[in-house]
């Protein structure tokens, strides 16, 4: 259930860090509780919620843990209860050896918001260990003449627990010749002391066997014994005396195995064996005999296995100095061990929160604690972090730090950060560890998508296929993930006749344009619309841009002849004087062309005539006039078939029949056309009946025409004060033909167009240009989009 909670914890993102609180609380005195060695796991030690006076399940809201700087977790936190646990047995000697108090500090860790609580677990010895001898037989040799009262002093038996239930006390066996004397060292050491009480007499007693009962002061006590064997010697009356009775000597944890620590020195009055010194530790524990070894007969100590100032900072030896009598004398060497800095710092993290959301507040990332397992100025620590990111360590108690943002992240500008933690030791040389984290920014949708462009300018002929892609918008945002996916959409349109639904449409995905049916450029030349660009965060967010679809122009459009009209009824004949001039205005052939640019550019063209070379036609304005003068020989009547071809590729034209007639003069009567003629010369030849009638007929025509005349000039005064001609208004529902800028010409013209009186024919006669209009056409396209066509018509 812990590990649980401790992922959870990981992944929670700590808002804000409430530093200066949990500084109080850590500076209060730490709780202390209370464990015998060896209770069984599971033990109930104390409700850490009733301790600080937190309330029910206040524990597991506030994200609680415990910290501590054992590699085991020898404690368990129920954080819906408060219960604190024992997670294992303990066992105090392992844990603390020859300390006491055996304490375990540890920490209680809140991260919601940041606290922290010192405890420590006091580990109570009991007595579970018995004294022991490292030799269960110890061998002494007394010289017979030894006197009364002296004392030899023997092996001290080992006892890992502590307090109470430590040594105490020595016995020895009854008997006649010795007993025991128990000295204490001053630092909590006692040894046992054999004291002679009466003199030894080697013919009487040569050897004694003695047994030696070490006592701790456990309840009930526990005992170990060894056996003392007793040799008499015959006199040896000088024993090896050392130069100094106490050796202390300093040593560096780094000293290389083999190095000389210290030579002692004893020296023996006596002479041959019983002068010749042999040196030797004295009851020496198993971990100085690992550790260290002395030459036996110059006495130098040399280190046989390296120092450790973190496991063992002081060692107490015993050397005896043995002659070859069997006498001895003894010394003591303190070996200090002084600390290195051969400990590299080290970084225990707590917690860790990635990835962390952009735009948020001061955000708690980590929270670790440093610790360096050496002493003084090489156990001082400096951390940091690099300079140029946006974070920054906060220092706590107990070498907490928490790692914050120092203002919120962007995702769009750095989306990853690799922090390295540098922890540096004040030693010498300093010693560094490094610490590498790395911290992911998760996205948040702060970006609207952007378009490429603010407005887009497509172009599509008319007559296209429907479903035709025209083109594409596109978009990009600077957010990833859903609020990067970008959407596309048409918006309104501002114009609402505008039917935007069916002409085009859009993909949602890509944001290709498609023209939904055929457009048709002489209907719609272009329109406008906007696309809209939305993304799938929460909130969305979006943008717009303007696009402009140009119709491009297409040759689907002949050109159409206004005049002379092409309806089906009888021709229009012109008429032309036998006396015109070269270049006689005859008629002017006036078409226009639905569509635009190149492709609304005429031509007009004299395809066939009945005298080639009598009549030409202007290629730019198409006005038809006469080539040559007419002559005798030219007949009465011509017909021209006029065409009039557009510029488009491919070319479009359409062509127009001109009837033209030769007369004398405007006074000579309407001659009938030629195959009315034809048909006159084919009847019977007329009687004298019909001359008569004929010459009653002409000269009632002659009449006719003559008031026709003078009708017509009180008609052309009032035409030229008008501007028009006076036509009966049954006929025509204009009296001008205007012609604007159709295409045909570079300036408007009109023209006068009378219906001829009495004919019946419904033919039209220009007469003249009456109102030129030197302005540019009213739409200006011919001349906009190609300047020297004026100039080719001669404006």
């Amino acid at each position: 259930m812990e590990a649980r909670v401790e992922r959870a914890v990981q992944k929670r993102q700590v808002l804000f860090l409430c530093v200066f609180l949990g500084v109080s609380w850590a500076g209060a005195e730490p709780l202390r509780y209370f464990v015998a060695e060896e209770t069984e796991r599971g033990t109930f030690l104390a409700n850490l919620a009733n301790d600080l006076g937190l309330g029910v399940g206040e524990l597991s809201a506030r994200g609680s843990r415990i910290g501590s700087d054992q590699h085991t977790r020898f404690l368990l936190l129920n954080p819906l209860t408060g219960d604190l646990l024992l997670n294992e047995k303990l066992d105090r000697e392992e844990l603390c050896g020859p300390t006491e108090p055996c304490v375990l500090p540890f920490q209680l860790l809140l991260e919601k918001p940041f606290q922290i609580f010192r405890a420590e677990l006091w580990v109570r010895d009991i007595n579970d260990h018995s004294p022991v001898f490292l030799d269960r037989e110890i061998l002494l040799k007394i010289l017979e003449s030894t006197t009364p009262g002296t004392a030899f002093l023997l092996e001290s038996a080992q006892d890992t627990d502590v307090g109470t239930n430590n040594l105490r006390n020595y016995t020895i066996s009854p008997n006649t010749y010795f007993h025991i004397n128990v000295r204490d060292d001053g630092e909590e050491n006692i040894y046992p002391e054999l004291v002679l009480d009466r003199v030894l007499d080697r013919e009487e007693v040569p050897e004694l066997s003695l047994t030696l009962t070490a006592l701790d002061g456990g309840s009930p006590p526990r005992s170990g014994t060894a056996l003392v064997r007793i040799l008499v010697l015959d006199i040896n009356d000088n024993v090896p005396e050392f130069v100094q009775s106490l050796y202390k000597v300093q040593v560096p944890e780094n000293s290389p195995v083999g190095s000389l620590v210290v030579a002692v020195s004893a020296r023996d009055l006596d002479t041959g064996s019983n002068g010749e010194i042999n040196y030797a530790f004295f009851y020496a524990t198993e971990r100085i005999l690992q550790t260290f070894q002395i030459n036996s007969t110059s006495g130098n100590l040399h280190l046989k296995a390296e120092l450790n100032y973190e496991a063992v900072q002081t060692y107490t030896l015993t050397i005896q100095a043995q002659d070859g009598g069997g006498l001895s004398g003894k010394c003591t060497v303190v070996v200090h061990v002084t600390d290195i800095n051969d400990n590299p710092p080290e970084l225990l993290m707590s917690s860790l929160t990635s990835p962390i959301a952009e735009n948020s507040p001061e955000t708690v990332v980590a929270v670790f604690r440093i610790r360096d397992r050496d002493s003084g100025n090489n156990a001082k620590m400096v951390c940091s972090i690099q300079d140029d990111l946006p974070f920054v360590l906060k220092p706590s108690v107990e070498n907490y730090y928490t790692l914050v943002t120092e203002s919120p992240l962007d995702r769009e500008s750095r989306a990853e950060y690799n922090i390295t933690i540098a922890v540096t030791d004040m030693g010498s040389p300093r010693l560094k560890t490094e610490h590498s984290i790395t911290v992911l920014v998760s996205d948040v949708n702060d970006n609207a998508p952007a378009f490429t462009q603010t407005s887009y300018t497509l172009r599509v002929r008319e007559n296209n296929s429907p479903a035709l892609h025209i083109g594409s918008v596109s978009a990009t945002d600077a957010d990833a993930g859903a609020n990067a996916q970008v959407t596309y959409s048409l918006l309104p349109p501002h114009d609402p006749r505008l039917p935007l639904a069916s002409l085009v449409s859009i993909n949602a995905d890509n944001g290709h344009l498609f023209a939904l049916r055929s457009l048709d450029y002489e209907a719609l030349q272009a329109f406008e619309f906007g696309v809209g660009a939305t993304d799938r965060g929460s909130p969305a967010r979006s943008s717009q841009a303007l696009v402009r679809v140009l119709v491009l122009d297409d040759n689907d459009n002949s050109p159409f002849v206004l005049y002379p009209l092409q309806n089906g009824s009888a021709p229009c004949t012109e008429l032309v004087p036998r006396a015109a001039e070269a270049g006689y205005l005859v008629s002017k052939v006036v078409a226009v062309d639905g569509d635009s640019g190149q492709n609304a550019w005429l031509s007009y063209q004299l395809l066939k005539a009945t005298e080639p070379g009598l009549f030409g036609v202007w290629a730019h304005n198409g006005e038809v006039r006469t080539a040559r003068p007419p002559s005798e020989r030219d007949a009465p009547k011509h017909r021209l078939l006029v065409l009039v071809k557009d510029n488009g590729e491919p070319p479009r034209s359409a062509s127009v029949t001109l009837h033209v007639l030769l007369v004398d003069g405007f006074s000579q009567p309407y001659l009938p056309r030629p195959e009315a003629a034809a048909e006159q010369a084919q009847a019977d030849p007329l009687t004298v009946y019909l001359v008569i009638a004929l010459a009653a007929v002409s000269s009632l025509f002659l009449f006719s025409v003559l008031a026709f005349i003078a009708v017509r000039l009180c008609g052309r005064s009032r035409a030229a004060s008008l501007g028009r001609c006076s036509v009966p208004e049954g006929h025509f529902p204009g009296h001008l033909v205007d012609v604007t800028g159709t295409g045909t010409l570079s300036q408007s013209h009109q023209y006068e167009v009378c219906l001829r009186g009495g004919s019946g024919t419904s033919e039209f006669k220009f007469l003249k240009p009456i109102i030129p209009n030197l302005q540019s056409l009213s739409t200006g396209r011919e001349v906009e989009e190609n300047p020297s066509f004026g100039n080719d018509l001669g404006f």
